[in-house]
């Protein structure tokens, strides 16, 4: 069988492409290695998207009704890792783990995900005081003293940005001056919210339930220091921005990259004729729930147009 349109990965974009596929009656396979939802299931309320629930929405709960949406126009789910593709021919065809697909189209929707700060209990704390994204989750910590890893444009801009709701704000950088560029850094310098904590790398993390605790390293004299939460606040905010690591090892030498993330137009082509991108994995300023939702949507009105034109 070979069906109109393959959709890799099933976040924001990949569910967005899903449900216009369908709906414009296009047979659709998505093909998610996992559960449905992608990145932004990790986030634990979500405050920005428009039309969400008032009385409390989060990644999980949001991308759930995204997937029974897609459901509702016909959707056929594939649970499987996809280890090599052809993308050159009329019918592009995908070979995974558990069988081979074959589809006019393909919308790659894979995503993108932080580098992790690489600290000591890490995994447990993510979304209970670790955060990756100050957009979504920066107002959760206002009032709050919140430290920021990382030392290049996005770590410092982000900062910043977290100065809106924080009462202050520590970048913590392993290097004894920051990689921003000097009109950033001028910015940061001048914040009376931010501090710094130079030659420094967080170690382990720790609390009980949410994130109160964290052990940090001088790298020049290899003296640790504890890092407890104010008692009056009960936990602090720690968030990384190290770096973003593109889902895109597959594509290479299929697709052109520019440091890893996928080249498009504003309509979603990619270089390929067939191939589009959406999402996080593509190259773009934002990556957010709604920039992700509108580019599932029109790259698979661009690819229902591409098939038309066949």
């Amino acid at each position: 069988m070979c069906y109109d349109v393959i959709i890799l990965g099933a976040g924001p974009a990949g569910l967005s492409a899903a449900l216009y596929a369908g709906r414009a009656c296009l047979k659709t396979l998505l093909i998610e290695k996992a559960m449905p939802g992608g990145q932004i299931t990790l986030t634990d309320e979500i405050e920005n998207y428009p039309g969400q629930l008032l009385e409390g929405e989060n990644g999980f709960s949001l991308t759930e009704r995204m997937a029974k949406q897609a459901d509702k126009f016909g959707v056929e789910h594939a649970y499987d890792t996809i280890t090599a593709v052809d993308l050159s021919g009329s019918e592009k065809r995908l070979t995974g783990m558990k069988g081979e697909y074959c589809a006019k189209t393909v919308i790659i929707a894979t995503g993108a995900h932080p580098k992790p700060i690489g600290c000591e209990n890490e995994a447990e704390f993510t979304g209970r005081g670790i955060s990756f994204c100050a957009t979504c989750d920066g107002a959760f910590f206002r009032g709050l003293e919140v430290y920021v890893v990382g030392g290049g444009d996005s770590a410092v801009e982000e900062a910043i940005y977290l100065t809106r709701f924080a009462r202050k704000v520590t970048i913590i950088h392993r290097r004894d001056q920051l990689r921003a560029v000097r009109s950033i850094q001028e910015k940061a310098f001048a914040n009376e919210k931010i501090s710094f904590l130079w030659n420094t790398v967080v170690e382990k993390v720790n609390g009980v339930d949410v994130l109160n605790e964290m052990t940090v390293r001088n790298v020049i004299t290899g003296e640790q220091t504890v890092i407890r939460a104010d008692e009056k606040d009960g936990m602090f905010g720690l968030f990384g921005f190290v770096g973003y690591e593109p889902n895109t090892a597959l594509f290479e030498g299929h697709l052109p990259l520019e440091r890893g993330y996928i080249r498009t137009d504003e309509d979603m082509h990619t270089a390929v004729p067939g191939v589009f991108a959406a999402g996080d994995v593509r190259v773009k300023s934002l990556r957010q729930v709604i920039t992700a939702a509108a580019d599932g949507a029109i790259a698979a009105m661009q690819a229902a147009k591409y098939i038309e034109d066949m």
